[in-house]
């Protein structure tokens, strides 16, 4: 029994050594040992709020509009990737839907959100889009990809799309780039928080 406390104790020495040197700690709750009796009581390891960013990447269900073969919206359910971001000192959070769309008329296209960066107070969606090859035959249809993002609310988003700006008035609300070494500078700084 006190081998036990002895290498519980040398575990928590470890625990406060190591959190002292790699971040900023507060704790909240502090170490409670087992009673030793003949009955134990399990006891409780202290409880500490690491000041850092912390990225929770999951799915949630939404319904959204997608086109079929006959370009007419039906509403479906999907799974959206769900991204919850903690970083330290930023404001209130709030759920965020982060879109990417485009209006193509010759043949059919696939535009998906590949990454998004955080630089500070400003985001960057890197999407891509695609030819797939069938012909529409002169119909028009609008694609689009999506993200649901819990973040701070006072984020600046720009958004840039990988492939080549189809014809028309709709195609013009983003950037256009040929690859990401394009806007390489923008990333340098920034951390990866979603990533297909």
């Amino acid at each position: 029994m006190i081998q036990q406390h002895s290498k519980h104790l040398y575990f928590l020495g470890l625990l406060f050594l190591f959190s002292f040197y790699s971040c900023d700690v507060e704790q909240t709750k502090k170490a409670k040992l087992p009673d030793v009796d003949i009955d134990v009581d399990a006891g409780q390891m202290p409880k500490f709020d690491v000041d850092w960013a912390d990225i929770d990447v999951s799915t949630k269900t939404e319904t959204v509009k997608v086109p079929t073969l006959k370009v007419v919206m039906e509403e479906v359910e999907v799974e959206v990737p769900y991204v919850d971001v903690d970083m330290p000192d930023a404001g209130k959070k709030e759920e965020l839907t982060i879109a990417v769309e485009a209006e193509v008329s010759s043949q059919t296209h696939s535009l998906e959100i590949m990454e998004v960066y955080a630089t500070q107070k400003r985001l960057y969606v890197i999407s891509q889009l695609k030819p797939t090859g069938k012909d529409l035959k002169g119909e028009r249809m609008r694609i689009a990809d999506r993200i649901i993002l819990n973040a701070s609310d006072d984020l600046d988003v720009k958004h840039y799309i990988i492939g080549n700006r189809l014809p028309g008035q709709f195609n013009t609300q983003y950037s256009y780039i040929r690859s990401k070494v394009a806007i390489a500078n923008k990333l340098k700084n920034g951390k990866v928080i979603y990533k297909k």
